[in-house]
């Protein structure tokens, strides 16, 4: 996976490992999203110096959809045949489904830091999201229903939004921070917050001032996260 994982170059012992998940085309200098997604991870590093922080960007990521040849391995080893038996292309996906949700899993804590697009969030994100919904590994099905299995862990989401949705008519309109919150909820994840930076396209006069003041609240979040 060259070019998706890099660490913080810190020495000690690891306490936690915090996934860092983008899914912008752009980067801190073109994105207000990851400007303030980089702002709260240099200030968490800075912290936390011997917390592990692994940075999975999306857009350069390898996430297989779920396609025909994803539900024909699937189904080919739940009806017992080897990995073996499976065609290339069902080995290269199922597998890689599996590095994703594993590497999901084996994180304390999890960032993800996305634009608001057409109301949700980059199309990669939902791919990346289908990839971790694994039962036996981020919840279980129960006869009382599905049980999440990441109790232990914690996550944010740094949102970048033109418009203003925190409050006023487009409130009910936002689904990105609304998906990934229901989604960290049925992981079983107990706290999950959401540091957004909006307006900034409606009220192009103050865009720079929201930007900064998004910042400096992404590092005090950063501190206590």
């Amino acid at each position: 996976m060259k070019g998706e994982i890099t660490h913080n170059g810190k020495a000690g012992r690891t306490m936690a490992t915090v996934l860092y998940i983008t899914a912008h085309p752009h980067d801190h200098t073109q994105s207000y999203s990851m400007a303030v997604g980089k702002a709260f991870i240099d200030e968490y590093r800075q912290s936390h110096p011997n917390d592990e922080v692994v940075t999975l960007d999306l857009y350069q990521a390898n996430v297989p959809h779920i396609d025909a040849d994803v539900f024909s391995g699937w189904g080919k080893l739940r009806s017992g045949s080897s990995f073996d038996s499976l065609s290339s292309e069902e080995k290269s996906k199922v597998s890689r489904l599996g590095e994703l949700t594993d590497q999901f899993v084996a994180a304390d804590k999890y960032v993800f830091v996305t634009p608001l697009w057409n109301f949700s969030f980059p199309p990669v994100m939902k791919a990346y999201i289908d990839s971790i919904c694994t039962a036996g590994k981020t919840f279980n099905y129960t006869a009382q229903g599905p049980v999440g299995l990441l109790t232990d862990k914690k996550g944010i989401h740094i949102q970048a939004r033109g418009g203003v949705y925190s409050e006023g008519p487009a409130a009910g309109m936002e689904m990105g921070h609304r998906y990934l919150s229901i989604i960290m909820q049925f992981f079983g994840i107990p706290s999950f917050e959401g540091l957004f930076v909006e307006g900034h396209n409606q009220f192009p006069d103050r865009a720079e001032q929201i930007k900064q003041e998004a910042i400096e609240r992404a590092k005090q979040a950063a501190k206590n996260f």
